[in-house]
């Protein structure tokens, strides 16, 4: 097993609104195209396989930061991003929640015609990892989300979910082809979901006694619970805690953004004049794309990236994500045209940050941050499912911040 853990994920009722969605689809695939561009789509798998990375990513898009809805959200921004340009990139994302899941067969015998893989390979390997975490796990989540993301070489990522009605929680099963070598022995890149203590496991790489003992007697021996252990405990609270949090991480991107000298310096090496609150932004998208795996170790930091359409930690600042799209789109397209010193300049922001948070330590006021972001919500055309943010009471319209 090469990572596994859990994370708490409250179900949340609702659907994702039409204004934010396709703004996760553009941002969404314009980090997706630009992890592939500078590592290769196998690194995409890689950090698709992660469940750390995976929710930072969908606080990064301006999910909620730890509701089971990320899970849903992200795979389906992916699909709607990624298809078109399929055979392009060379990935393909098929399944999704629901009657899509049905359909992963049938789409990965699509692919294999049109890429040449052996598509009853990949169908096996999904309807496998499925009857796994399905009955296998036994854990009390019976699953609604399968995925099955593979390349053209015929590498792949399952990322799948269940419930749990009587907690009302969910658990998200990640595997990956590449650290696999059997369905039956600690197969999962990783798990993420509410801790429960012990659960039965009967594909640990501990179980192979538990295996052989229920094909000759049906017995159901106990078991303990997934060795190596990587844990990820999301807060049930549905606001953004301060533990939840590592301040110093956010206050070197805080002061990047806003000391002046510091984002001056910042907003040259991304090649164009950008104001502080979307180099607040794409300093956290750099990471996302160049980030270490242990800088994932606090997934709601993204969340100050673009918020969360709930308002937690404040409203998504739309006019900020746009620009954010645009200046990552425009990166993109320059690559492709040969153009490293644009390309590279979402790495160097990210590099200058870690030097800032290095060598100068700054920690940031937890509660000063959310505050000044809602005060400043209405500016940035910040937008939850309620609606438009409206403008304060007694506050004029200048700002020092865009």
């Amino acid at each position: 097993m090469k990572r596994s853990g859990y994370a708490d994920l409250p179900l949340h009722s609702g659907r994702v609104p039409q204004w934010l969605g396709q703004r996760m689809t553009a941002l969404g695939g314009a980090i997706s195209e630009s992890i592939i561009l500078a590592y290769g789509k196998d690194e995409l798998l890689e950090r698709l396989a992660d469940p750390f990375w995976f929710q930072a990513f969908g606080c990064v898009l301006g999910m909620d930061w730890h509701s089971s809805g990320i899970t849903t959200s992200v795979v389906g921004a992916l699909k709607r991003a990624l298809s078109p340009k399929a055979a392009e990139l060379g990935i393909y994302v098929c399944g999704g929640r629901g009657r899509h899941s049905r359909k992963t067969p049938d789409e990965l015998i699509a692919v294999g015609e049109k890429t040449g893989l052996d598509a009853t390979q990949l169908v096996q390997a999904s309807r496998l990892s499925a009857r796994v975490d399905n009955n296998a796990v036994v854990d009390g989540f019976q699953l609604y989300l399968h995925s099955f993301i593979v390349t053209s070489e015929g590498k792949w990522v399952v990322i799948q979910q269940g419930m749990n009605d009587k907690s009302r929680l969910a658990r998200r099963y990640h595997w990956h082809s590449v650290a696999l070598t059997s369905f039956v022995n600690s197969p999962h890149s990783g798990i993420a979901g509410p801790h429960q203590g012990q659960i039965v496991n009967l594909v640990d790489r501990e179980a192979s006694h538990a295996q052989s003992a229920i094909l000759q007697i049906l017995s159901q021996p106990p078991e303990k619970n997934l060795a190596e252990i990587r844990k990820l405990t999301m807060d049930r609270r549905h606001e953004v805690s301060k533990h939840c949090v590592d301040l110093k991480r956010l206050g070197a991107v805080l002061a990047t953004a806003y000391e002046r000298n510091l984002a001056d310096f910042a907003s040259a090496l991304l090649v164009e004049k950008l104001g502080p609150r979307t180099l607040q932004s794409l300093a956290l998208v750099a990471e996302v794309i160049h980030g270490a795996p242990a800088r994932f170790s606090d997934p709601a930091r993204f969340a100050f990236a673009h918020g969360g359409k709930d308002r937690h930690p404040f409203p998504v600042p739309t006019k900020v994500y746009d620009r954010t799209v645009e200046v990552l789109q425009t990166s993109l397209e320059q690559a492709k045209l040969g153009d490293a010193e644009r390309s590279q300049g979402l790495e160097r922001l990210h590099r200058f940050v870690l030097k800032v948070e290095r060598e100068l330590k700054p920690e940031a006021d937890f509660e000063q941050v959310i505050a000044h972001e809602r005060r400043i919500s209405h500016l940035h055309g910040g937008r939850s499912v309620s609606g438009h943010e409206p403008k304060p009471p007694a506050m004029t319209q200048r700002t020092l911040f865009d």
